[in-house]
Formats: structure tokens, sequence, C-alpha cells
């Protein structure tokens, strides 16, 4: 089997407008088409809602530069457990790959199987009970669609990928010239009270779920063919394009309809086509974010499936052997189940923006431990080979810290038993990392 692990083994084939392509593919989700409940519930108004959009896009493209110059220095499987591993120690690179098991990948999951589920309800005019059993099917089939074979799932992947853009420039399009009067004022005029901070804070956290998945951008640097020159500018105007589309989308849906009625539904997105569209206009276009939806699903559980598996080969986790089981497809299957669960329970819950809350509060923290990582590798070993390095160092990478912290912080005041959840789950990593590093000791002495 060819060894993959660096970059001399991959072709370097990728130009810029295919990176650029593939930065916007994998960050525009489902999150655009929901979020804006949550946004301007916490914001209270149009142009704070619409700051939120424009902050964490801005912290996301400095994020996404900084993750970049680890990504292409170290190009190896793994990515960010690999660069956490190396700037701190295994510890750390542990507790990520445990809280991606049991937080990151099945919430994810969970939180869209029940917006899939209400958008599904809403569309068909069926009961409210019926959502968590909707939900419930939804996450089930795409398990076992990805118990099928890699293939399949990322056939299912292609498709979704083209849906999710139709209802996206429908809305935009459209949005954009219906004749709304909406006052937008940008930056309130109490901007420096605490309360206004607070709820900036709030809606920048509900923004970046539809930002997440930036982190991966930097993985196809050792594929590309200028990566120093153009992985940068695949960066920052690959995520300058989803800001700008977002912003869009959302002033379509602020003409169409008043912050407090999109903070007040849902399914701003579906509700935004029925008025523009009507009412069969507008079930098309609700079709398209469902299978937009589905496909979200499908991407995260094609890599959450595939982390357990990775940590049992390390012997990392209890009952490593168990997880390290393949089907007759190759695909993880106990690994796919224990995801399935975790998001079974979690669906019961039936709070998307609570479960979307706690999963990003999660992943940032490992997020601002690595752009502070740059720093430490700067540092300790300058003579790494960087193909790239982070532009404006180290401006772009404190602004990615500083709204790190700024996104970490704000949780833990505004959100207490979530966060408080969300560090309990990780920290029962703890005591399984500690036992199974004493038993490899054990049966090395006995060895020796």
């Amino acid at each position: 089997m060819e060894n993959h692990e660096t970059s001399t083994g991959l072709k370097r084939e990728i130009s810029f407008f295919t990176a650029l392509t593939v930065v916007m593919g994998t960050v525009i989700g489902s999150g655009v088409f929901f979020k804006p409940e949550a946004v301007y519930s916490a914001t209270g108004t149009a142009g704070l809602g619409l700051l939120a959009w424009i902050i964490g896009g801005l912290i996301t493209i400095c994020g996404g530069l900084t993750t970049a110059e680890l990504s292409a220095a170290i190009p190896k499987t793994g990515g960010m457990v690999v660069y956490l591993q190396r700037a701190y120690g295994p510890l750390v690179g542990y507790l990520l790959g445990w809280a991606q098991t049991i937080i990151y990948f099945p919430a994810n999951i969970a939180a869209l199987s029940i917006i899939f589920a209400t958008q599904a309800v809403n569309l068909m005019g069926l009961q409210e009970t019926a959502t968590i059993p909707i939900a419930i099917a939804a996450a089930f089939l795409i398990i076992f669609i990805n118990l099928l074979g890699t293939k399949k799932a990322g056939r299912l992947q292609s498709v979704a990928t083209v849906a999710k853009m139709v209802p996206l420039l429908l809305i935009i399009v459209f949005g954009l010239f219906n004749k709304g009067d909406v006052q937008v004022q940008l930056l309130p005029s109490s901007m420096t009270s605490g309360s206004a901070i607070s709820k900036l804070g709030s809606g920048l956290v509900a923004t970046l779920f539809a930002y997440d998945g930036w982190i991966n951008v930097g993985a196809i640097a050792g594929e590309m063919k200028n990566p120093k020159k153009d992985l940068p500018k695949a960066i920052v105007f690959g995520l300058s394009a989803v800001m700008g589309v977002y912003v869009l989308i959302n002033l379509a849906y602020l003409s169409v309809m008043p912050a407090a009625s999109l903070g007040a539904t849902p399914t701003p997105a579906a509700e935004v086509a029925q008025l523009l569209f009507g009412n069969a206009g507008g079930k098309i276009v609700t079709i398209g974010i469902l299978v937009s939806v589905f496909g979200t699903i499908n991407g995260y559980a094609m890599t959450g499936i595939r982390v357990p598996f990775a940590m049992a080969l390390n012997n990392e986790l209890p009952f490593s052997r168990w997880f390290q089981k393949l089907n007759k497809h190759q695909v993880p299957v106990n690994s796919a189940l224990t995801l399935f669960i975790i998001a079974l329970v979690m669906i019961f819950t039936g709070q998307y923006n609570q479960l979307t809350d706690l999963l990003i509060f999660v992943i940032w923290i490992f997020y601002t431990l690595v752009f502070i990582a740059v720093f430490i590798l700067r540092k300790r070993e300058p003579d790494l080979i960087r193909p790239y390095k982070v532009p404006l160092y180290p401006i772009v990478p404190i602004i990615a810290i500083a709204g790190g912290l700024f996104i970490v912080l704000n949780t833990l005041l505004t959100q207490p038993i979530n966060t408080a959840l969300g560090i309990f789950l990780t920290a029962i990593g703890l005591p399984i990392y500690f036992y199974k590093k004493r038993k490899r000791i054990h049966s090395t002495i006995e060895k020796n």
C-alpha cells in the first residue's frame, strides 16, 4: 500500500480555482438556512444580526489562514489531532479525538436531523409530535447509507452539494429584488453596553455553526500546484465569498421578513421562500433545502465514524478491538453504531440551537489551541519546512485567537449549564486516557 502521509506521495494537481470551490463547498452547509432564527432572536435587530454574520466571517478567514500554515507544514492524516499532539503532547490530541467522538460529530448529526425533521414536518403539514421520529429515521438512514460503503456516501454528497446551491441562489436573487422596507442600522447606538456585546456574542456563536468546516480547507495544501501563492488566496477569496453569500441571503431574508419574525421561526428560509414564490414554489425550494441538510448530515457522518476507529487503532478507547471492526464494505461498523447511539440520545432533547451551541463551544476550545500552536511551533521548530506561512504574522493569528477566546468566554457566561455539560463530557476522557496509558506502560514492562 502506497504511503500518502507526506506531500511527496501526492500529485500536485489542484489549481487555485479548484481550491476555491473546495473551500466554498466545504463550508456552505445547512446553517445558512436555519441559523437566522438563533442569530436574530439573540441579537434582536437586523443590524446587530448582520454584524454577527460579518464578524463570524472575519474570524473564520483569520482562523483558516492561521491553520493552513500547520496543514501545509504537517500534511498528515488526522489533521487537527496531529497538530495538537505536536504542539502540546498526546493528551491534548487525544482529548480532541474524544470530544469529536462523543460531542462534536454526534451533536452535529443530532442537530441536523432535528432541523431536517422540523423542515419536513413544516413541508408536509404534520403534527409536531412527528419531529423526533423523523429525525431518528433521518439519522438512521444516513448511517445505513454510510455502512454500504464510501462510494455510495460520496455520491449522495455530490448530489447534495449541487442541491444546496439552488435554494441559496433563488432566495438571494428574488429576495434582494423584493420591495421590502427594512431599516438596517449596522451599529446600534448602545454598542458599548455589556448587553449589546453579550447579544452580539450569542449571535456570533450561532453564525459560527454556519461557517464551520473551514478547519479542513488547509488539508488540500499537499496536492496544490502552488500552495504558497494559491492557498492563502483560495482561503481569503473562498471564505470571503462564503461570507458574502451569507450576508446577501440575510439581506434577502430581511427584505421579505423583519428580524423579529426571522428570530421567531425555526424554518426561516422556507417561510421566506413561501412568501417569495407562493405555496408551490416555496415547497420546491424547501425540498432543495431538505436535500442540502441530508447531505450535510452525511458529510459529518462520513468523517465522524472514522474518528473513534482511528483512536481505536491506537488503542486509545475502551474496547478498542471492538471499535476496529470493519464490515464487508470496509466501513468501521461499530464506530458508526456508537456515533448513531450517542446522536440518538441527543435527538431526544429536540434542541437544535442548544446542541449546535454546545458543539461550537467545545470545538472552538480546540480551534483556539490550534491557532496558539502556530506560535509554539514557530519557536520550537524554526527549521520545519513551511510551504505556506500565515500572511501578516502575528496579526492574523492574534485576531483568530482573540475571536476564539471571545466565543468560548461569552458562551461560558451566557450558557453556563450547556458549557458545563461540554466540559464534563470532554473531561470524562481523562481517566480513560490515564488508565490506557498505565496499561501500556505495564505491558511494556512485562515484555521487557
